[in-house]
């Protein structure tokens, strides 16, 4: 089986833009990669059919009985798909030598992306679960998710938060830490698959949460990248150069390369012209200064 970081650019889970073309963010900016952690699921289309089938779930179920439907799929995933089984079985060993077990009372994972990783691994690890919707309401799951409740109550446990990708970790202070806060419980520990390094560690640190992941998108996983041949050298360059500035770097690459904005307005690609639009209008880079 490959490693982790062989995996990540196999996967597509982070994919580097060509060097003279990068990626429209949702935000109007650009950059020169994407990361999409959900594909550890085993692939692109792994990941969006069971994520179709979670937005199906929640606009169809009872919210008490989606716990145990979104588990079933994915051990039954864990046992088809050598990928997920992978990451899953190395999230568990990394939890396992990092964090006392018997410190853990509960595990938590936050609507949606965050189910593919933190139910399967409270069935291993033998701990409840705890399932937080988006409107902070509360499923409480045993370990199996063959009992499964409504929860308005959780006094004085200790949670481990299992999630997908940490960016800047404002789900957590807005959803996932305000939802167990109000059980009257706290989260201790977050484990992520992929830490973007962006600021995230910091901010759940100041909220007394320990953040753990498998991966960081630091310049040691990029060399990595260029030694295994996933990226070259000048696209080594350019993602080093975003981050250590991402407003600067970019607004370069913009000025060197004018026709970008201007063929990307006219894309038949209905999310680089709405992005650029929002770019415009905003004038993110301050180009028109």
């Amino acid at each position: 089986m490959k490693d982790l970081t062989s995996l990540l650019f196999e996967t597509s889970a982070f994919k580097v833009a060509p060097e003279n073309k990068p990626f429209w963010y949702t935000s109007g900016k650009i950059g020169p990669y994407f990361i999409n952690a959900d594909y550890f699921y085993g692939s692109k289309e792994d990941s969006k059919t069971l994520l179709d089938f979670i937005d199906s779930e929640l606009e169809n179920e009872d919210k008490k009985n989606i716990p145990e439907h979104i588990f079933s799929k994915t051990l039954l995933h864990y046992n088809q798909n050598s990928i997920y089984k992978f990451v899953i079985d190395y999230m568990i060993e990394y939890i396992k030598d990092n964090i006392n077990l018997d410190d853990i009372d509960y595990i938590s994972g936050g609507e949606r992306r965050d189910w593919l990783f933190s139910n399967i691994i409270a069935y291993f690890l033998k701990k409840p679960h705890v399932t937080i919707y988006k409107d902070f309401s509360t499923i409480l799951s045993n370990s199996d998710f063959s009992e499964n409740n409504v929860v308005s109550s959780i006094e004085n446990k200790n949670f481990l938060h299992i999630a997908d990708l940490l960016n800047q970790g404002v789900s957590f202070t807005r959803n996932w830490i305000p939802a167990i806060n109000k059980l009257g419980s706290s989260i201790k520990w977050a484990t992520f698959v992929i830490d973007r390094m962006d600021g995230g560690t910091q901010v759940l640190a100041d909220n007394n949460v320990e953040a753990l992941s498998l991966l960081q998108i630091d310049n040691n996983l990029f060399r990595k990248a260029l030694e295994l041949n996933f990226i070259t050298e000048k696209q080594l360059n350019i993602i080093k150069e975003f981050k250590k500035d991402q407003i600067t770097s970019m607004k370069k690459f913009l000025v060197e390369h004018p026709e970008f904005i201007q063929e990307s307005l006219n894309s038949s690609d209905p999310k680089a012209s709405k992005y650029s639009k929002i770019m415009v209008e905003q004038d993110i880079y301050g180009l028109n200064k």
